[in-house]
């Protein structure tokens, strides 16, 4: 709602993960309407990961029960969604509420996918990592090569570099 506030509400990079956690409860309680929605690594390798990050939230658009009236998007570009306009805010979820409570709502369910791919896959540590390419990661990936779930256009081993 317009008049929606909480204390704790901000860019879901500011807060930890306990207190994602608690927001997620209250802006799915709270909120008018929300959506989330994902794309397959497959398809990210596909296209790149901004034009299935625009796919993302086209998708969860359409599933909004409520269709927004215009659209606020955190970054400085946006594929247009059909009859909706759109405005780009750098650094949005530090200032509009809404944007804030839609990167919580992304992290949260981000990070419970990769809890889910840990069960499958406990060899790379998501349940930690949460797919960054931290050094553990790394390290998983040489001794167990790439699972499906891995990104394939995301360089995360460095290019052998040729002594020749």
């Amino acid at each position: 709602p317009k008049d929606f506030r909480h204390a704790l509400l901000n860019d879901s990079k500011q807060l930890t993960a306990k207190q994602r956690t608690l927001l997620r409860t209250i802006i799915e309680k709270e909120s008018i309407s929300y959506a989330v929605a994902s794309v397959s690594n497959e398809e990210i390798d596909a296209t790149n990961i901004l034009k299935a990050s625009f796919k993302a939230m086209h998708l969860a658009i359409d599933h909004l029960k409520l269709k927004p009236q215009a659209l606020l998007i955190d970054g400085n570009r946006f594929t247009p969604y059909p009859s909706l306009k759109h405005t780009c805010i750098i650094k949005g979820d530090g200032i509009y509420a809404s944007i804030a409570a839609a990167s919580i709502l992304a992290k949260t369910y981000r990070d419970e996918y990769m809890e889910q791919l840990h069960l499958e896959f406990p060899a790379y540590s998501w349940n930690s990592n949460k797919g960054y390419g931290t050094a553990e990661h790394r390290l998983a990936i040489r001794e167990y090569g790439l699972c499906k779930y891995h990104r394939k256009s995301f360089q995360i081993m460095p290019a052998q570099v040729s002594l020749f």
